[in-house]
C-alpha cells in the first residue's frame, strides 16, 4: 500500500493524498467513524454516505466476542454483514482488551482474558487476530499489540514495547499478501521518545503496509500528544499511511494532519451526538439547554447535513426531553456530517496551499468559542 500525495502544505507537513483497497479508494487525510460491533450507532449506511464518509473502523474484539467468525463468515464477510461496500479498516482488539476485559493476563504468547460481556474465557494470539480479521475480509487490520496506562513507568512501556514488536513479527508471518487486504503495524511506547523511536525503527525494518501511533489520548496532556505524534511521525516511510488511532477533537485532528498524519478515528462525534452535544464551526453546545426550547434555528446555520435542513434546535432539543430515539440520531448525523466536512476542507486547505491560515483561522474561532449560544 503506497499513498498517492497529491498535495502538501509548505509550512507544515500536512499533506493530502488518496488510498486504495479492494473496496475502493479514499482521500486522506481521512475520520473514520467508529462502527464498533459493525454499525455507527442509529446511523444507517445511506446516511453514512450522503455525509461523505468514505471508510469505517469496526472493532475485531467485540465482532470476535458476537456475533463470531462463523456468523459473520457464512455472511460472506464483514463488507456484506453489515452491507458496507466501502472500506473498512478493523482494529485487532488490543486496546479493548487491556480497557474492557476482566481478569486479564498477559504472556507473551497472547492474552487471557474474560469478556466483559458474559464472563467468558479466550485466549488471542497475534496469529488468531490476523486470521480473524482476514475471516472479516478487512480492507485494513491491525496488529494485535500491548497498551499501557498513562503515566507508566519507562520499565513498563519497555517491555510492552518488546511484546508489541514480537507480536508484530508473529502477525506479519501470519498474514497473506495478495489478497487485497492489507496490514498496518502500531508504534507504542507511551511518552518516552527512545521507546517510540525504538519501536517505531523497528517496525519500519518489516516494512508493513501501514503504520499507526497508539497509546496516545489516554489520559496525558495534549501537549505530549501533540509533541510524541510529530516525533514519531518523522519516523516513518513518507510513502506509508500514518494513522493516529483514538484522536479526537477537531483541533487535535488539526494539530496532527501539521505533523502528517493521514488517518483518524474516534467514538467523540456519534457519542457526544447521543448526549446531544452537537459540534459547529465555532465550538459545541448542547441542544438539551434550556435556551433552546423555543429556538428554531438548525444546530447549525448553513449546514448542509439532513438534521439542519429539516430540523430545529427546538424539536430536537424535545426529542431529548421526552427520551425520543430521534434526538439521538439527529445529533451524531449532525456530528459525522461535521467531521466529514471537516476533512474535505483539510483537504482543500493543503492542495490549495492555505492548510496554515485554515488551521489558524479554525482553531482560534474553536478556542474563543469554546461554547456555542
Amino acid at each position: 500500500m503506497k499513498i498517492e500525495i497529491t498535495g502538501r502544505d509548505t509550512g507544515t507537513r500536512a499533506r493530502a493524498g488518496k488510498l486504495r483497497t479492494s473496496h475502493g479508494e479514499f482521500e486522506t487525510p481521512a475520520f473514520m467513524p467508529v462502527g464498533t460491533q459493525a454499525t455507527v450507532k442509529t446511523l444507517s449506511n445511506d446516511e453514512l454516505k450522503e455525509c461523505g464518509v468514505q471508510i469505517l473502523l469496526s472493532n475485531a474484539y467485540h465482532l470476535y466476542l458476537r456475533p463470531g467468525e462463523d456468523i459473520i463468515r457464512n455472511a460472506g464477510g464483514l463488507h456484506k454483514f453489515m452491507g458496507w461496500d466501502r472500506p473498512i479498516l478493523t482494529d485487532s482488539g488490543g486496546f479493548q482488551v487491556f480497557s474492557l476485559a476482566v481478569l486479564r493476563k498477559v504472556s507473551d504468547e497472547g492474552v487471557e482474558f474474560r469478556s466483559h460481556i458474559d464472563g467468558s474465557k479466550h485466549f488471542l494470539t497475534p496469529e488468531k487476530m490476523v486470521g480473524f480479521q482476514t475471516a472479516l475480509g478487512s480492507d485494513i487490520m491491525m496488529v494485535l499489540d500491548e497498551c499501557v496506562q498513562y503515566p507508566c513507568e519507562h520499565e513498563t512501556a519497555k517491555r510492552a514495547v518488546k511484546r508489541t514488536l514480537d507480536w508484530a513479527r508473529l502477525s506479519k508471518s501470519a498474514f497473506k499478501a495478495g489478497n487485497g487486504q492489507h496490514l498496518f503495524g502500531i508504534v507504542q511506547g507511551a511518552s518516552y521518545k527512545d521507546l517510540r523511536q525504538e519501536c517505531a525503527e523497528e517496525l519500519v525494518k518489516m516494512d508493513f503496509d501501514g503504520y499507526a501511533l497508539g497509546g496516545l489520548a489516554v489520559g496525558e496532556p495534549r501537549e505530549i500528544t501533540r509533541e510524541i505524534t510529530g516525533f514519531t511521525t518523522d519516523l516513518l516511510p513518507e510513502d506509508k499511511p500514518r494513522y493516529l488511532m483514538g484522536v479526537g477533537e477537531p483541533h487535535d485532528i488539526l494539530e496532527a494532519v501539521s505533523s502528517g498524519i493521514d488517518m483518524f478515528d474516534c467514538v467523540i462525534p456519534t457519542r457526544n451526538g447521543r448526549n446531544g452535544t452537537a459540534f459547529t464551526s465555532d465550538g459545541r453546545f448542547s441542544v438539551r439547554n434550556a435556551g433552546n426550547s423555543d429556538d428554531l434555528r438548525p444546530i447549525e446555520e448553513g449546514c448542509g447535513c439532513y438534521a439542519c435542513k429539516n430540523h430545529t434546535r427546538s424539536y430536537i432539543r424535545h426529542l431529548f426531553n421526552t427520551d425520543e430515539i430521534l434526538g439521538l440520531k439527529l445529533v451524531s448525523l449532525h456530528n459525522v456530517y461535521f467531521y466529514q466536512k471537516l476533512m474535505r476542507e483539510i483537504r482543500k486547505a493543503i492542495t490549495d496551499g492555505k492548510f496554515t491560515e485554515y488551521k489558524n483561522e479554525r482553531i482560534t474561532r474553536w478556542i474563543s468559542k469554546p461554547q456555542v449560544r
